[in-house]
């Protein structure tokens, strides 16, 4: 079947032409041809000039089915999108029908509308867009590409994730799309958001990049309470504002005016559409919408539908049509994520650094596991804490359960980091955890080197504690930073990190810290603590290995063994696994649904492998 053709501007609510017609081979068979074949008494016809083998009944129903959609004349570019991509217009038909006309059956695009799916889907044959001398830099060919692909969806009306690696400068290829939009005239101010972290890195990268932008920044660090009430009515002229997610939801004006370009930074800062910021950010209005973000899909495919219902409201259905569009795919006998990889896949672009095509003067990244031993105080508080575990699940259920569950993991991983970090005696001595003995040990000989490392806890409280030892390892005090960390800081934090005589060492909080920071000049990167996403942790290690890097940069991922953490190290194999399947269901583990027997079982401790 062939005949999708493009009518006019393409936007989700376009519409598409649709033409059913029955081949044999590769010759269109007429309508009186079609009619002897459904004539026919047995089961072989003789048409164009060759015996063919029909059955009538299935051809009879696929035509009855597809008529209805002739009949209507048009399609909705989502429908259109949605068949293209081997799935059903309504993303709801049984997926075992499905495989089974896959067999006989074949849509595909018209020629305006093939045109623009190759733009889509091959970027590199797209034409060059010019940024103009506004530019301070020269793009690499891969960024070239990149702003070519923006500023052709762009112009499109379609949503478009630009999901490079962190460090392959998602900026600059903003920045230049930027520019190229800001030569044609009369365009509505941008508006970009991000996490508040991020303001000083897109005010310093605008400034060296592209003087030429006049940027605004609505957010209380930039500007005084008054300025912020009178900005409303002071963008004439402005090419981007720049706010953070929290302000979207508490300043309603941003809803009140149509923005050219919506872009958001770390996008899978809406990865839950009930969040209020989620909600927010989804209402305003834009002719184009962009997401940056080097983790398209996080835990779960709930992440990715919550992103495309910001980038093309509609594509994945509702939340709930997709959930169970998700549950066909995994019932399919091969490829199961195919239909929904073709229809996420043509507003997706990603590259990854370890592609050498894609960077070729980047050193290499070496990632190795640490494994760490338990001291006795660690072992003791441990089986305390899972005997307090097995006795707790037998009195409780629902919600009391979940929050025990969630409570005594959080307790067992900061046993695993040190005694001290549980009991809250604030001693940490070192020789009662096997992480600081460890820790220790590496860091002796980064300072004999007199290289720089970067340490990732997810614990705020064990910052300080890690950062006093260390100070002694290195023989001079280094940096932290976390959550508290006034953004007006960080800047700072980072310039004084980046200087040749700065500091040997910088501790940061997981979330606070692991995006966003240029952190070249360190080439060890060490994970304290495992946290439950492969994507969080790779995002934090891009500090230290993205463009500027010139050294090899080696990632130690602390694991103690014969505990919780090694059997979170395996459930982060399988998350990463979930992310290159979908970008090249459900794969989230939830704990607190495991049986009590199966739980205790994860976090059950063996004492030979934890060494003691």
């Amino acid at each position: 079947m062939s005949g999708v053709d493009c009518n006019a501007f393409i936007q989700n609510h376009a519409l598409l032409d649709f033409q059913m017609d029955v081949a044999l081979g590769e010759e269109t068979l007429s309508a009186q041809e079609v009619q002897s074949l459904l004539r026919g008494e047995d089961g072989l016809v003789f048409v164009k000039g060759q015996w063919v083998e029909v059955d009538r009944e299935r051809l009879r129903q696929a035509m009855d089915h597809w008529k209805v959609l002739e009949k209507q004349g048009e399609v909705s570019f989502v429908e259109g999108m949605r068949l293209l991509a081997g799935a059903s217009a309504d993303l709801r038909e049984d997926a075992a029908q499905e495989e089974e006309e896959r067999e006989w059956m074949h849509l595909e695009a018209g020629a305006a509308l093939r045109e623009i799916l190759t733009g889509l889907r091959e970027p590199a044959t797209l034409q060059a867009t010019d940024p103009g001398q506004g530019l301070r830099a020269t793009l690499r060919p891969y960024q070239q590409t990149g702003l070519n692909w923006l500023r052709f969806l762009s112009r499109l009306g379609l949503g478009a994730c630009l999901a490079d690696d962190m460090g392959l400068g998602k900026t600059i290829q903003v920045l230049a799309l930027l520019l190229s939009d800001k030569q044609d005239s009369g365009r509505a101010p941008s508006l970009l958001v991000v996490p508040a972290s991020l303001l000083g890195n897109w005010k310093s990268e605008a400034a060296r990049f592209a003087p030429s932008l006049h940027l605004r920044f609505a957010h209380p660090s930039e500007m005084s309470r008054s300025e912020l009430e009178e900005l409303p009515s002071q963008l004439d002229g402005v090419d981007l504002l720049v706010t953070t997610y929290s302000m979207v939801y508490r300043q309603e004006w941003f809803n009140e005016r149509p923005w050219r370009m919506l872009i958001l930074d770390e996008a899978q800062a809406i990865k839950n559409p009930s969040a209020r910021q989620s909600r927010a950010v989804k209402k305003l209005q834009a002719q184009a919408r962009i997401a940056l973000t080097g983790t398209p899909v996080e835990n779960r495919l709930g992440d990715l539908w919550s992103l495309f219902d910001f980038l093309n409201p509609g594509l994945l259905g509702s939340a709930k049509v997709f959930k169970e569009f998700v549950k066909g795919l995994q019932a399919r006998s091969e490829d199961q994520f195919a239909p929904l990889r073709r229809l996420v896949g043509p507003y997706i672009l990603r590259r990854l650094k370890t592609d050498p095509k894609v960077v070729s003067d980047l050193p290499e990244k070496v990632e190795m596991r640490d494994y760490c031993i338990l001291s006795k105080a660690q072992v003791k508080l441990y089986q305390k804490a899972l005997d307090s575990l097995k006795e707790g699940l037998e009195k409780k259920d629902g919600m009391a359960r979940r929050g025990l569950v969630l409570q005594s993991l959080m307790r067992l991983k900061q046993i695993c980091n040190h005694p001290s970090q549980l009991t809250g005696d604030g001693e940490f001595d070192p020789k009662k955890s096997g992480k600081f003995q460890r820790l220790g040990e590496i860091c002796t000989e980064i300072a004999e080197r007199q290289e720089k490392a970067l340490v990732f806890t997810q614990f705020r409280e064990i910052i300080d504690p890690i950062a006093d030892y260390l100070a002694e390892v290195f023989g001079r005090p280094g940096l932290v930073l976390h959550g508290g960390t006034a953004v007006k800081k960080r800047a700072d934090l980072v310039e004084r990190f980046q200087a040749e005589d700065g500091p040997p060492f910088f501790v940061l909080s997981l979330k606070a810290g692991g995006t966003g920071l240029n952190l070249t000049r360190a080439s060890q990167v060490i994970h304290f603590d495992r946290w439950w996403n492969p994507a969080v942790e790779n995002q934090a290690t891009d500090r230290a290995f993205r463009i500027g890097q010139s050294k090899n940069v080696l990632v130690h991922k602390f694991v103690t063994r014969g505990t919780l953490e090694e059997r979170i190290d395996d459930l982060i194999a399988q998350k990463q696994s979930l992310a290159e399947q979908i970008l090249s269901g459900e794969a989230e583990l939830n704990l607190t649904e495991l049986s009590d027997e199966a739980l205790l079982d994860f976090v059950s401790l063996d004492v030979t492998k934890a060494g003691v």
